[in-house]
């Protein structure tokens, strides 16, 4: 009897040692990686809502940047750190869905991570030179149908969301286009104002700006729904239904992080980013708050997975054997 009690006295010792963490979290200062340099879109979004969480939890929440071969340095150092609780991942869809389709990464997307929550979204704008005779994508599709092979579009580089995301429209509507990758998403927009390129999906608040100095024509936006920021541009699901892309930047945790830990952060993210100062902030750099978290986040990223693989598939994407 002596022996059970003890036996009970350590399991419960236990018990309350691995709640310990959790229940005291955080007690010291929690790094949240970025995978790109300061002054992008997801090393911004990631200071708002860091800024935040040290106001509200009493400790220093920490943006380090990890640059490199798309991300999947950043993502690999998340992956391999200790599930405690002070090391996450502020990712973007490329570092999950769109790096593994390119090169071979020593982590994978959803194994080695728990999705904590989808901070922000952001659709893109299909773009093409004013001098073609469209207005509306159909008008386009015929033109460049009657030009099979022809035509070229641009993109930030070889397996990017934007080249992925052409590839997809460009298949689904039957043509036949050239793919000219570029070194970002500057020099492809300036190749398509020259008219180098004849398409191009771009950022929405990029594409405002062109369109505004009408150096481009504005078709379709990759959302499944109207923006807000454009109204009057139809998605590109009104033409080709349950065509839905939206790049996301969320918060991921290394998998085996305490569950109190991961809901407690959800908990604090969603409720920010649905206040209005958070709204504001967020939609100044072209992105849409969303605070979808845990369960209903990990459902997003699966369920675009396979549309990404497919992609690649359209773009004759060929994984490289090395980082």
């Amino acid at each position: 009897m002596k022996k059970a009690i003890v036996l009970l006295g350590a399991l419960a010792g236990l018990m309350t040692a691995g709640a310990v963490p959790a229940q005291s979290w955080p007690n010291h200062p929690v790094k949240l990686i970025v995978p790109f340099a300061a002054g992008g879109t997801v090393d911004v979004v990631t200071r708002i809502v860091a800024n935040r969480l040290t106001a509200v939890l009493g400790q220093q929440f920490l943006v380090e940047n990890r640059t490199g071969a798309g991300g999947s340095i950043a993502a690999e150092f998340v992956a391999k750190s200790a599930p405690d609780g002070y090391t996450f991942f502020a990712a973007s869809t490329g570092q999950i869905q769109l790096v593994p389709l390119v090169i071979k990464v020593a982590y994978d997307g959803l194994k080695d991570f728990v999705p904590v929550v989808n901070i922000a979204t952001n659709p893109f704008v299909l773009s093409i030179h004013p001098s073609i005779p469209a207005k509306t994508l159909r008008e386009f599709v015929d033109y460049a149908k009657a030009r099979q092979g022809k035509l070229n579009y641009g993109s930030s580089g070889t397996g990017a969301i934007g080249h992925l995301t052409s590839a997809l429209l460009v298949a689904r509507a039957g043509l036949t286009m050239t793919h000219v990758p570029y070194k970002g998403n500057a020099p492809a927009m300036a190749d398509l104002v020259g008219g180098q390129v004849q398409m191009v999906f771009g950022p929405v608040a990029e594409m405002i700006a062109y369109m505004r100095a009408d150096k481009v024509t504005v078709l379709g936006v990759s959302s499944g729904k109207r923006t807000r920021e454009l109204p009057g541009v139809p998605s590109i699901a009104e033409t080709y239904p349950g065509f839905h892309i939206e790049a996301w930047v969320g918060l991921l945790a290394p998998a085996g992080t305490p569950r109190d830990i991961v809901e407690r952060l959800a908990r604090e993210i969603s409720r920010f980013v649905k206040e209005p100062a958070a709204i504001d902030s967020i939609r100044k750099i072209g992105m849409e708050p969303s605070g979808i978290a845990l369960e209903e986040f990990t459902e997003l990223i699966s369920r675009e997975k396979p549309m990404w693989v497919d992609a690649a598939k359209a773009a004759g994407i060929k994984q490289e054997t090395g980082n």
